[in-house]
């Protein structure tokens, strides 16, 4: 995280979420991180989730308008990994997605807001369009608890009004981008909001804005075990892409090959904890749809013939086993699923290649390598794991 002798001084977010971390150096703050899966709403269509969310993601760029109110179809968050957030002194808890795709904080989807000697309403009006949900409301500066007493004072907090899609959680909090929040205020809608870790470091808290993320393969419908932490072992980085509109999120050039066949030829995409699948504009045709989840599924002969799916980023590829490339069996039913069926976790973008975002490397990547969001020199590191090659699936 960010104790003297931690690497790059920085805060690394660690979003263990099986019994055993990855290899850390002492901490002195937890960060309590749950993953769920919402079957609130009954049948969980990941694809149609993670489409709606890839399509509001391509329209960054365009008018403020368009952006609030949008066109997709807002379904109900399908997985989601939890942080437990204090807002305001004494602290409120709030159960906040952990979202790298997205820079604005903002509580009130499920527990109210609760105002308290350091709530300051700004007087502006705040909204967000997830494509996935939306939220608008008022903001608020209040005192932000991270842990065991890592406290951010001050912090920019949307306090909705009026959410869609968000069901069990309270809101999110956003580990984005700095100009991702352009665009969000209403009356200073070219302003930007700093963000939790900005401030974080503009505070004195953390001596670069770098923010770690770790997830861990899990074969249950809700796990707990996260900590604020820092990665020992050896992360390759890679500068951010200068493609648009990729560029405004943590995005960077890959090519990605199933075995020794590419699929897709070097382009611009992101990294995104706020996606569950990986999604690409271009796969290889070995799968049948399912009608009930939306996921590619194949057969016990197709699965036991799969080979590696290849990232290429940089110099470094980063290979997705075969049983990396596959949802949770065990988990299939908490999605509408088949006990029998085997289910891919790639599958389409649904848009064209070319445009400038052509892959997410959603949350199931990221349970195979550690990841490093680096503000500060403007990079995106991976390394390998002790979950790399798991077989949990």
């Amino acid at each position: 995280m960010f104790p003297a002798a931690s690497l790059l001084t920085t805060l690394l977010l660690a979003l263990s979420i099986a019994a055993s971390p990855v290899e850390i150096r002492n901490s002195p703050i937890t960060l309590p991180i749950a993953r769920r899966l919402n079957t609130s709403g009954g049948t969980i269509n990941l694809l149609q989730h993670d489409q709606s969310r890839a399509a509001a993601l391509k329209n960054v760029g365009e008018s403020t308008l368009s952006r609030r109110t949008g066109s997709i179809t807002v379904t109900n968050d399908a997985v989601s990994y939890i942080a437990a957030v204090g807002v305001g002194s004494p602290a409120t808890t709030y159960y906040l997605i952990v979202d790298t795709g997205s820079s604005n904080t903002w509580v009130g989807a499920d527990t109210a807001y609760v105002k308290t000697s350091t709530s300051v309403d700004t007087g502006e009006a705040v909204a967000v369009d997830y494509g996935s949900g939306s939220f608008s409301g008022t903001e608020y500066t209040d005192t932000v608890t991270l842990g065991d007493g890592l406290t951010i004072t001050a912090q920019s907090i949307g306090v909705a009004d009026r959410s869609e899609g968000f069901t069990g959680v309270d809101g999110i909090i956003g580990i984005g981008p700095l100009d991702l929040t352009e665009g969000t205020l209403t009356k200073e809608p070219d302003t930007t909001i700093p963000t939790v870790t900005d401030n974080l470091y503009s505070q004195g808290i953390i001596s670069e804005t770098v923010v770690g993320v770790s997830f861990e393969p899990t074969t249950s419908e809700s796990d707990a075990n996260g900590e604020l932490t820092s990665y020992t072992g050896d992360i390759a980085y890679t500068p951010l892409t200068t493609t648009y509109p990729a560029s405004y999120y943590w995005g960077i050039n890959e090519s990605i090959a199933y075995g020794s066949t590419t699929i897709l030829a070097e382009t611009a995409g992101i990294v995104d904890t706020g996606t569950t699948l990986i999604l690409i504009a271009s796969i290889c045709n070995r799968a049948t749809e399912d009608d009930t989840t939306g996921l590619l599924r194949i057969t016990t002969t197709q699965y036991d013939d799969l080979e590696d799916l290849n990232f290429v980023v940089g110099s470094n590829t980063y290979a997705l086993t075969p049983n990396g490339q596959i949802w949770p069996r065990a988990l299939n039913t908490y999605i509408g699923g088949s006990t029998d069926y085997i289910y891919l976790i790639v599958s389409s973008i649904g848009t064209p290649s070319g445009e400038g975002l052509d892959f997410i490397n959603g949350y199931t990547f990221l349970e195979r390598f550690y990841s490093v969001f680096d503000t500060t020199t403007s990079q995106v590191g991976f390394a390998t794991t002790a979950y790399t090659d798991a077989t949990t699936n």
